[in-house]
Parts: C-alpha cells; sequence; structure tokens
C-alpha cells in the first residue's frame, strides 16, 4: 500500500481506477471523477458505528464495524478485482483514514495493489480550490443575455482554443430559463469536481475561455476560488445588435415547452412586478415571442449591468454581427492577439 498526495493522486487516476469506499450519501454528495462506489458501510451503518464511537468509545465502534463489514469482504474483493484489470487501484475516504485503510489492506490480501489518498476526499477538495483559483491566461466571455457567447465559445473550441463549459457542466443555461428543456442538475460538489477534471485536462500555460457566469448557474455554486478568478481575469465583452439577440432568444427558446416557460416567466413576477409579468405573459400565450423577448431582456440588460459593474474589472469590447458564430469566433481570436492573451 502506497500513500500519495492529492496531485499524484489524481495523475495516477487518468490510469488506475479509483474505488471511493466512503458511503452512498457521501458519494452521491460529490465524487472525484470517475470514480466507482464500494461502500464500505450503508448510510444506517455508518450513522451506527458514528453513534457508537461518540457514545461507547473508538474499540466499540470497531468491534460492530467490523461485525457489519466481515460477511460483506468477499463482494468488496469481488468488486476490487472487477474493476483492477491493471492490477493496482486508487481508494480514499473522506480524511484518508480507517475506511480506506481496511479496505486498500482487504485488496492487497488478493494481490491488488493500493494507493491511498492521504487526506482523503477532504484533501481532494482543497486541491480543486486552490487549483480553481489559480489561472494564469483566464479569458472571461461577457456579454448581454442572447448575444451568442455559448456558439462562440462552440466554434473558438473547434478552432483548437481551450474551452471551460460551466453550462455544460452544470447541465444549466442560466437565468430562470436556463434549466428549460434540459436534465436534472448535478449538486454543486459534483459540478465542481468535473469543473476540476475538465480543468485538469487543458494546458494552463495556454489561453482557457469561459462565460461570464454569476456565482450560481441554476442550482449549483461556483467554486469560491474560481468565482474569484473570473472576477480576476481579462474579459472580453461582445457587442451584438438587439434585433439579433432577440432572433437567438426566439430561436432558442420559443420551441420549448409551454407550461414549463410559463411557469419560468411567473417566477420574475417579483423582479418585473406583478402586471409587467401579466403582459409579458399574456404576450407569450399570444405567441408575440418578439416582444417576449425584448421585455425579457430590458430587465436582464439592467441586471448584467449592475453585475458587471459590481464584480468585473480590465474590460475590453469587440463588436460582432451576431449572425454568422465562425466570423465572430475568429473577430474574437483577432482581439484576443491584439490584446496579447
Amino acid at each position: 500500500m502506497q500513500i500519495l498526495s492529492p496531485n499524484e493522486f489524481l495523475e495516477k487516476a487518468e490510469s488506475t481506477p479509483i474505488v471511493d469506499v466512503r458511503s452512498p450519501a457521501e458519494y452521491a454528495e460529490g465524487h472525484i471523477s470517475g470514480a466507482v462506489n464500494i461502500a464500505l458501510f450503508s448510510n444506517e451503518e455508518r450513522a451506527e458505528v458514528g453513534t457508537i464511537y461518540k457514545q461507547q468509545g473508538r474499540l466499540e465502534a470497531i468491534e460492530r464495524g467490523l461485525d457489519i463489514v466481515g460477511p460483506k469482504m468477499s463482494g468488496f474483493v469481488k468488486e476490487a478485482q472487477s474493476l483492477a484489470s491493471g492490477g493496482e487501484l486508487l481508494v480514499h475516504c473522506w480524511r484518508g483514514g480507517m475506511r480506506s485503510e481496511s479496505m486498500a489492506w482487504l485488496f492487497e490480501r488478493v494481490s491488488i495493489h493500493c494507493f491511498t489518498l492521504k487526506g482523503g476526499y477532504k484533501s481532494y477538495r482543497n486541491l480543486l480550490m486552490d487549483e480553481l483559483g489559480n489561472i494564469p491566461r483566464l479569458i472571461v466571455l461577457e456579454g448581454f443575455t442572447g448575444s451568442g457567447k455559448t456558439e462562440i465559445l462552440q466554434k473558438l473550441a473547434e478552432q483548437g482554443e481551450q474551452i471551460l463549459d460551466l453550462e455544460g457542466l452544470a447541465n444549466h443555461r442560466g437565468s430562470v430559463f436556463g434549466g428549460v428543456g434540459q436534465g436534472e442538475q448535478p449538486t454543486t460538489q459534483q459540478f465542481q469536481n468535473n469543473l476540476l477534471d475538465a480543468f485538469r485536462k487543458l494546458d494552463r500555460e495556454k489561453r482557457i475561455w469561459v462565460e461570464g457566469e454569476s456565482k450560481s448557474i441554476g442550482h449549483v455554486f461556483m467554486p469560491d476560488s474560481f468565482w474569484q478568478a473570473m472576477n480576476q481575469a481579462r474579459i472580453i465583452e461582445i457587442e451584438v445588435p438587439l434585433e439579433q439577440r432577440i432572433n437567438r432568444l426566439v430561436r432558442d427558446y420559443g420551441l420549448l415547452e409551454k407550461q414549463k416557460m410559463v411557469n419560468a416567466i411567473s417566477t420574475l413576477n417579483k423582479r418585473l412586478g406583478e402586471q409587467r409579468t401579466e403582459l409579458v405573459l399574456e404576450l407569450y400565450h399570444s405567441n408575440e415571442l418578439e416582444l417576449v423577448a425584448a421585455m425579457l431582456l430590458n430587465y436582464y440588460d439592467k441586471t448584467y449591468r449592475y453585475s458587471r459593474d459590481k464584480y468585473k474589472t480590465n474590460f475590453a469590447s469587440v463588436e460582432l454581427g451576431g449572425e454568422n458564430s465562425d466570423e465572430d469566433a475568429g473577430k474574437l481570436l483577432e482581439k484576443a492577439y491584439e490584446l496579447t492573451l
């Protein structure tokens, strides 16, 4: 058995399976991307052992743990053997303590060489905060709602640029309408873990583009360190004609499920006011989608300006046509080269 630092552990994970031996509930809340859960204890068993530890002591908790685990050991071994095609496994728990050490010891008995994570999942999360707060060539693409930022980033990726797709990782397009037509979002922890995984696949010495977002995307939140890095990064703001922005919103949201769109519009009642919200809903039901988009953009533009002016500095702007995302991506790259980014 060998103990690895979090960085060594993740580097080894590029070629070796990860076994997360925490409880199913801990795993579901957030796990290292790609890790497989072989839980030493069920959620209920973990709670029971923890209670015994607090009320009776460490020895009694260990004895109860052994009673629980004993009948399950052969099953653990079979699962581990099916994963360890190369004869090696990475194993971790919450703090790098008894759970991972015990499982690694068991796997070693059947000739699976194990590597454990120093400090466990907790140390991995500390690494996440550190790494996502240190992105030297980060560029944030800002612009008013409907400017086509996501499409432009996709075109930049096709041209070889490095992109962190926050909305893709969050499974949400931002704003109250961002979840309409999307699937279930990950937990905040899992979103952040997947973000680290995506980041570590990039070359941090080269440009990395990201779309400007608020601290939350739907129900998930940015890591604090990454949010701060975005606010301190170089920003390129794209300026697209209002007509093109309206057309894009109608195209992207006009055919989505009507009841879900109605529900989303209704949530803006406190921000738009009751009368304006009712007018937007009336226009929506009348299929006056361009007017709906224009009224909503009036609200979102004010929100964007407030957020931009409060949190963001170090701006550069570029005017785009908004009709051809390939051409717009090219102009954006020219601006980046001009700014020596």
